[in-house]
């Protein structure tokens, strides 16, 4: 039994160090919500809603899952009994959508669940790694050769893949001029659903750049033209956007619509779901890796706990903490080494909360009882 007693919901607005340019747009500032689950002996879990306040990456917004946590999803842990987290995916099934609402209180009760039983987030997942490999996601810029300065100042810091934000008329010239300087270094491209499949041709010429992959080139919600794609290229499509659940993904594979597959944990509706799509990746051969959101210190500490699955062979998007932020929510902060994360071993999600700094960022505070 997972005995829960109140839900509370922190909503911060934090401020990156950079702005982070994609196809999309620009994001300088992060509005996004910490979920505190409590328990009746003062045992609490973490958990971060990922949406931005705009709906680029997804329909949902910050505003959006503030409203469905508090009027659908919290009203339906009141008074049920929790004999697992797993329950939670079934619980709140009957809310459609609205992936990365349930994911942050979901992941609020496996921290939970896991500090309950005096275990570590990864071990209550079944994970059997003691570090991760990480990569770093870099957003467009302007100019080459600041491009290739950062890029150069990752890979010294230990980063094991550069990932490039692309997007048409940003991608081709500059991926060549990437790959001239950095010849043997792991690099994908990410287009965040720019190009569609008349772009065929163009997207042909990426096959001599020896690129991990290309993500998500098509439209946010497609399988069927990237399985069109994939036969045409030969560098391996991941899909990001595309995928929302376990019968997506059976589905991606089932067409070839990709090589690889991103899990994102809010994307997917939390941890148990994710679970069961790394499970079948790795049952089908397709590796993943875990990509990024911006988040903070909570929602990169799931990241963390997730990556130590064993299908999880790609290096991920969770970077340290002060790749993006100034002062991070939690301590100690999410430090890389040589491109590797130690999977802390203390409960939970291995990381306190700075209270001081979560109030220092907090703009809404909202309790629920709901035992």
């Amino acid at each position: 039994m997972v005995p829960l007693q109140k839900v509370t919901l922190h909503k911060l607005k934090m401020r990156l160090k950079f702005p982070f340019r994609t196809s999309f747009g620009t994001i300088q500032d992060k509005e996004f919500f910490i979920i505190e689950a409590m328990d009746d002996k003062g045992n609490n879990g973490f958990g971060e809603s990922v949406s931005f306040s705009s709906p680029w990456y997804t329909e949902e917004t910050t505003a959006t899952n503030e409203h469905v946590m508090k009027d659908f999803l919290i009203p339906l842990l009141k008074g049920r009994p929790i004999n697992h987290p797993d329950d939670i995916t079934e619980t709140f099934r009957v809310i459609r959508g609205n992936n990365m609402a349930k994911a942050g209180i979901e992941g609020a009760i496996w921290d939970l669940y896991a500090k309950q039983r005096g275990e570590t987030l990864a071990t209550a997942l079944g994970g059997i790694k003691k570090e991760i490999d990480v990569g770093v996601s870099l957003g467009i810029q302007p100019d080459i050769n600041d491009l290739l300065a950062d890029i150069d100042n990752h890979l010294k810091q230990g980063y094991k893949r550069i990932k490039l934000k692309i997007k048409p008329g940003q991608d081709l010239e500059i991926l060549q001029e990437v790959r001239q300087h950095f010849p043997d270094t792991p690099i994908m491209a990410d287009a965040n659903s720019a190009y569609s499949l008349q772009d065929s041709d163009h997207l042909k010429k990426f096959d001599g750049l020896n690129l991990m992959m290309v993500e998500q080139p098509l439209a946010h919600d497609d399988r069927l033209d990237h399985a069109k794609l994939q036969k045409e290229i030969q560098t391996p499509i991941c899909l990001d956007e595309s995928i929302h659940s376990y019968d997506d993904a059976r589905h991606a594979i089932e067409l070839g619509s990709c090589k690889i597959i991103n899990v994102k944990i809010g994307r997917v509706g939390g941890l148990t779901e994710a679970k069961r799509i790394h499970n079948l990746c790795q049952e089908k051969d397709v590796p993943v890796w875990c990509g990024g959101m911006l988040e903070a210190g909570v929602g990169r500490a799931h990241n963390i706990a997730l990556t130590t699955l064993p299908n999880f062979t790609l290096p991920g998007d969770t970077a340290g903490s002060s790749r993006y932020w100034e002062k991070d929510i939690i301590k100690p902060e999410v430090e890389v080494q040589d491109g590797t994360i130690t999977v802390p071993t203390n409960s939970g999600i291995g990381y306190e909360i700075d209270r001081e700094a979560l109030k220092s960022f907090r703009v809404g505070c909202y309790e629920y009882e709901v035992f």
